[in-house]
């Protein structure tokens, strides 16, 4: 491919990445509210959900999948469902978070496997790849599944990075935060919203 498309694939993909959203917004809580291992675990698993999706793009399974309105509707509302599950998990969370003594193990797996799922069930990802890889082939420079699989794995890997900075980042601004004890109470309430905001959005998503 050519070097000039990859920098200008690179650069739209870092700018939507560091567009405030619900990947970002949910790696920043869970670093905050835990450590940057629980960022990045998270990170990995959200990352791990786009490899899926970028795969999916490139062998033509998200048009299908885009195409079919049972198909659609079953991936969002099983999503929506999960996410609204999990929000009122966090809202039942009675426990106050705090600035962590290194001596309670984080369930790493656990943060992992719930940024797969998230991702996974969550159909705007498939279409939001099947829309923008398509724009950065040409037929021209070879198989066009080979160039959208190339710059699939260019926005993960700089995803994953930027995830990783911000979970740092976050982590070193979480003490300054949690040592406010309104905001360490409202942890868990502010994990749910964010969970519930993102579930009605997909709930509500149209194709």
């Amino acid at each position: 491919m050519d070097p000039l498309v990859i920098l200008a694939f690179l650069g739209t993909a870092v700018a939507l990445t560091l567009t405030p959203g619900p990947d970002i917004l949910f790696v920043i809580a869970q670093s905050i509210s835990q450590n940057k291992q629980a960022g990045i675990a998270t990170a990995l698993g959200l990352c791990s959900g786009l490899l899926v999706h970028i795969i999916a793009a490139a062998a033509g399974i998200s048009a299908i999948i885009y195409q079919s309105s049972i198909a659609f509707s079953a991936v969002k509302y099983a999503g929506a469902i999960y996410l609204l599950y999990l929000a009122w998990l966090a809202f039942r969370d009675k426990s106050k978070v705090g600035l962590s003594n290194g001596t309670s193990p984080f369930q790493y797996l656990a943060l992992y496997k719930k940024g797969i799922i998230m991702n996974l069930l969550n159909p705007k990802v498939s279409l939001f790849f099947l829309a923008l890889l398509p724009q950065f082939t040409s037929p021209e420079a070879g198989s066009v599944t080979i160039q959208m699989l190339t710059l699939g794995l260019v926005f993960l890997v700089q995803a994953l990075v930027i995830f990783s900075i911000v979970s740092i980042a976050a982590d070193k601004a979480s003490r300054f935060v949690l040592e406010n004890p309104r905001v360490s109470r409202r942890m868990n309430v502010i994990q749910g919203g964010l969970f519930t905001i993102i579930g009605l959005q997909i709930l509500f998503s149209e194709k």
